[in-house]
């Protein structure tokens, strides 16, 4: 076995030895439940390193749905949407490709299309002889929309909350500014900033427990050169059209002060007929209403077996 192989291995293990570390600091009990339902499952043609495994939430009984997290986030995302719809459903939370707790090998490349390929292979691999139900917050909006475009027959029903990405073009960040770009996300003033942005009342939405969470992945290995890899590609945009054939509701937070106007009223003009507003959130609905974003999804489900 050469060093690379083994410095690969060494990444996934440190990863987990970093989750024991930290699973009984968890200030919030939701997202401390969450590491209880961790899977790590093989996926065929990711990584170079044929060894590596990615961490899965698995939780709940039923229809299958699978929950997209966002921008430079993890599966706790959905830490409070989970309790309410894994009581009726099969929930499958996986971490993003090069984001999360995702092992971060030797020789691998980060990007939109290499985000795709492993959404797809989590797709084929629980999906099986039956379509399943997607749901995807910010930036996971756009890419659940580019599943479902790819996968008509094996994705039954959409939820977008907040959807970011689905209009305008992103610049590709060239070095040394990607890697300036990750450093300065990586300041804590930084973090606890864009923490208070994402909700709606930020005095007594974001304490201690939710300022931990958005910086708790921090420290995974490669956390650094693949955020700098996926600026360099130009991140995901522009995805909005064309429209999929599924079923799609999309939920935006009334106080939403992270996607840009004229990219929610690019949304706006595209999916209008679609679109129901979350009068008590900002970025994330999933975490402020998480009742309402469960109640809309029944009802989407419900529409499309009629």
């Amino acid at each position: 076995m050469n060093k690379e192989v083994n410095k690969n291995i060494d990444n996934t293990i440190a990863i987990k030895e970093y989750i024991n570390d930290i699973r009984n600091k968890l200030i919030d009990k939701q997202a401390s439940n969450l590491f209880e339902n961790l899977q790590w499952i093989p996926l065929d043609n990711i990584s170079p390193n044929k060894s590596d495994l990615f961490p899965t939430v698995l939780t709940g009984k039923g229809e299958r749905i699978l929950l997209i997290h966002g921008f430079d986030s993890c599966f706790l995302e959905y830490r409070r949407l989970t309790p309410i719809l894994k009581k009726n459903n099969q929930l499958i939370i996986p971490d993003l490709y090069g984001f999360g707790f995702c092992p971060r090998s030797n020789g691998n490349k980060y990007g939109f299309k290499y985000i795709m390929k492993h959404l797809n292979s989590i797709l084929n691999y629980f999906s099986k002889n039956k379509p399943i139900g997607v749901i995807g917050a910010s930036m996971g909006g756009a890419l659940a929309l580019e599943l479902a475009r790819q996968n008509p027959n094996k994705v039954s029903n959409l939820l977008l909350l907040s959807p970011a990405g689905l209009a305008g073009k992103n610049p590709k960040i060239p070095w040394p500014f990607n890697y300036f770009g990750t450093f300065f996300l990586r300041q804590p003033f930084v973090r606890r900033g864009l923490c208070k942005q994402a909700f709606a009342d930020p005095t007594n939405s974001v304490g201690p427990a939710e300022e931990q969470i958005a910086s708790i992945h921090l420290k995974v290995p490669g956390w650094q050169s693949s955020l700098a890899d996926f600026a360099a590609d130009g991140g995901v945009s522009d995805c909005g059209l064309p429209k999929p054939t599924q079923p799609l509701k999309i939920i935006f937070g009334k106080h939403d002060r992270i996607i840009p106007k004229n990219e929610k009223e690019e949304t706006k003009s595209i999916y209008n007929s679609n679109i129901e507003i979350a009068t008590n959130s900002g970025h994330l609905p999933h975490l402020e209403e998480p009742e309402l974003v469960a109640s809309a999804w029944e009802k989407l489900k419900r529409n499309n077996d009629r």
